[in-house]
Order: C-alpha cells, then sequence, then structure tokens
C-alpha cells in the first residue's frame, strides 16, 4: 500500500471528542477515523493557512466541478452542477430543510433502527418522529413495505429521510428498492431527504446508488446531501453537498440554508474539498481495502472466540453492527459494563432505537492494533458478563 494506515495517531488531549476518555480506555465509537486524511488535503490547508489572511469566503465553480466529476468516476453518475448546493454540514442541512420546507407537528418517516442525530434533528424542529421499522431475521434487514406505505399514506407525514448506505447496519439499499420508495414517497406527496454520508466507504466490490440518479420524477422530488467529512475524515471542514434536481426545490432549500447561515465556507472548507474530491481517489480504494481487512479480522475473530456474538454483513461504512441478543437486550447497561471492566467502549445500539436495544456499534476505521486490542477487551468483557449473571 502507498498510504500508511497502521500508523499510530495519538489524538489524546487534542479535543477529539471521541479521544476524550481516561487512559486504559480504547474508545471505537464516535464515526470518525483514526486515521490522517489525504496529503493533498493537508498541503491544501496548509496554503490557505499560510496565505495569514482569513476573510469571508465564496463557493467557486471548481468546487462544484470536483464534486460532479468525483460521483462520475466513483459512482457511474455526474450530477448537473446547477443540481449542487454548498451548505456547512448533512445535519445542519436536515434541520434547515425540516425548519423551512415543512411545518411544525409533520411526521418525519424513518426506518428504525436509524443514526441517533436524526431524532434531534426532528424532535428539536418541533417535528415527531415516525418509525417504520426494519425487520431483522437471520442477521438481515429488510423493509416491511405495507407497514412503510401506512406510514407515507399519513396525511401528517410530509418528509423521510433514507440513510444509504444506512447508519449503523451498513445496508445498501439496491436500485430497485430505492425505486420501490421513491414511487411510494410520490404517490403521497412526501419529500425524501437522502442521506449519502457514507456513500464512498463501500467494501470492496460494492457501490451504492444515488437517490438523485434515479427516474427523473423520483429523483425530483429528492434532496440528496452528501459530504467529504466521513470519506476522508473532514468533520471539521463543516463542508456538505446537496444535490437537487428539481429547481423549485433547490430555490427552496437554497434560501433555507442562506437563512439559517449555514451556506457560508470556512477558510479551510473548500480547497480542502476540492483536493479531497480530484486527488483523493487512490487513497480512499486502500482505505476501502484497510477496512475490508479490519472487518475480515473482526468477523474471524468473533465467530472463533465470542460465539454469543454475530457480526453483521455489511457492504459499507466502517462501522460494524453487532448482534449481542445472546447476551442481553439491555446493550446501553452492556456497554456501560464493557468499559468500566476492559476500557472498551462502543457505542450502544439503544440510541439508534428499532431493535437496536441488542446491538452495539464498533467503529473499524483504526490502525489494525487498535482492532486487535478492542476485540481482546470484548472477549474479556463478554466473559466477565456471563459469569456475573
Amino acid at each position: 500500500m502507498k498510504y500508511d494506515f497502521n500508523k499510530i495517531n495519538d489524538r489524546r488531549n487534542t479535543n477529539a471528542v471521541k479521544w476524550d476518555v481516561k487512559d486504559n480506555e480504547l474508545p471505537m465509537w464516535v464515526a470518525d477515523m483514526d486515521i490522517q486524511t489525504v496529503p493533498e488535503v493537508i498541503d491544501a490547508m496548509h496554503k490557505d493557512v499560510d496565505r495569514g489572511i482569513f476573510g469571508y469566503q465564496s463557493v467557486p465553480n471548481e468546487y462544484y466541478r470536483a464534486v460532479a466529476d468525483w460521483y462520475k468516476k466513483e459512482h457511474n453518475f455526474e450530477p448537473k452542477l446547477d443540481w449542487l448546493v454548498f451548505s456547512t454540514g448533512v445535519m445542519p442541512s436536515v434541520g434547515s430543510i425540516l425548519r423551512h420546507l415543512t411545518d411544525v407537528g409533520d411526521n418525519v418517516l424513518l426506518q428504525e433502527p436509524n443514526y441517533n442525530s436524526f431524532y434531534q434533528a426532528i424532535t428539536n424542529n418541533g417535528h415527531h418522529v415516525l418509525n417504520s421499522e426494519l425487520e431483522y431475521a437471520h442477521g438481515k434487514y429488510t423493509i416491511n413495505w405495507k407497514d412503510l406505505e401506512n406510514k407515507l399514506a399519513d396525511p401528517q407525514t410530509t418528509t423521510m429521510i433514507v440513510c444509504n448506505p444506512h447508519n449503523p447496519t451498513g445496508h445498501i439499499w439496491d436500485r430497485g428498492t430505492l425505486t420501490k420508495i421513491g414511487k411510494l414517497a410520490l404517490k403521497y406527496q412526501v419529500l425524501i431527504i437522502s442521506d449519502e454520508i457514507h456513500g464512498d466507504l463501500t467494501m470492496p466490490g460494492y457501490d451504492y446508488v444515488p437517490f438523485a440518479s434515479l427516474d427523473t420524477a423520483i429523483a425530483n422530488n429528492s434532496i440528496s446531501l452528501v459530504s467529504p467529512s466521513k470519506t476522508f475524515n473532514l468533520a471539521v471542514l463543516h463542508a456538505a453537498t446537496m444535490i437537487i434536481p428539481n429547481q423549485n426545490l433547490r430555490d427552496k432549500a437554497t434560501r433555507a440554508v442562506a437563512i439559517d447561515g449555514s451556506n457560508e465556507p470556512g477558510v479551510l472548507a473548500i480547497d480542502a474539498s476540492i483536493a479531497a474530491y480530484t486527488e483523493g481517489h487512490e487513497w480512499l480504494h486502500e482505505l476501502r481495502d484497510y477496512i475490508a481487512g479490519n472487518r475480515e479480522y473482526l468477523e474471524d475473530y468473533v465467530k472463533e472466540n465470542i460465539p454469543e456474538i454475530r457480526v453483521i454483513k455489511a457492504q459499507a461504512t466502517y462501522l460494524a453492527w453487532l448482534d449481542c441478543s445472546q447476551i442481553t437486550v439491555k446493550s446501553d447497561e452492556f456497554n456501560q459494563f464493557l468499559r468500566a471492566e476492559t476500557g472498551l467502549y462502543l457505542a450502544e445500539g439503544t440510541k439508534y432505537k428499532g431493535n437496536g436495544n441488542s446491538f452495539l456499534r464498533l467503529n473499524l476505521a483504526t490502525p489494525r492494533c487498535n482492532v486487535e486490542d478492542g476485540v481482546e477487551r470484548l472477549k474479556k468483557g463478554v466473559e466477565k458478563y456471563l459469569a456475573q449473571k
């Protein structure tokens, strides 16, 4: 490999949320990487800082060109430049869309278990979370189509958030599934917000389908949200792009993020994003192979040494979804036990709702030695937990 993903990067005492832990603890919870970003991105940031002037920035056409070219090369889909709108993040965009394109009291449809920050964005903006829970059997999640249509048909439901690839399960919704969701949303006049922040982080041999690449009528009823933040470990850049084929919808969303002040880039956001999207292809391909290796190591170790846990097969993300149902249906308590007894700090599945009370989420975007350490701690923790039951 050209890039050294085994390098240990000490993130303690750096204001890193993930690593604000005790000396003996190993955090594998927050969805950011313990891996340095693309070298060309760092070079771009240095150039911006070295100028020594930090005035207001605009978003040049070069930024949108870089985004469009990236999607053409990586996902065989080239959005038109005028479809693209800059924002300071996926979650700020979700909040702005809900505030300004829907009404207080509306239902926002989710498929639980789902990314926990969605719940906060929905309720903080005076909306109701409506769940069409994913069905789980034999280690796989599927959609209950009858229930989904019933929830979409509710007159109070005005928006559905589609998470693809899905966090926390790592599942990729295929074109047929997305099309079926899109047709139902059109039928009941429900706006689709497609969170595609993990779209670049597919496992080797897989790709995801951008919602905006679907048939025109379906795509025109959607706002897709993408960002370099997860792909290149650039969360603090606060840079994202809304892909909105429908001009009327695009005008409304553009105004929404402008009202909320979420349309102005920070001094490092633009040049670093351009560098990532133009120079980051090889880095990403190697990263995906590395994460796949970490995932394989986790799966093999758990299968051989912790038979009480099942690692759900995933096609995307650097997150592993661990079925602990043979051990507990209170994953929050189990997670606290693991942290107290072994120092391993994971994300409890309860925060993702649905059947997450029987799951833990583990972050694989870290040097292999941390994965090896983590699974050893997990094994010891499971043994201690079962011994005291």
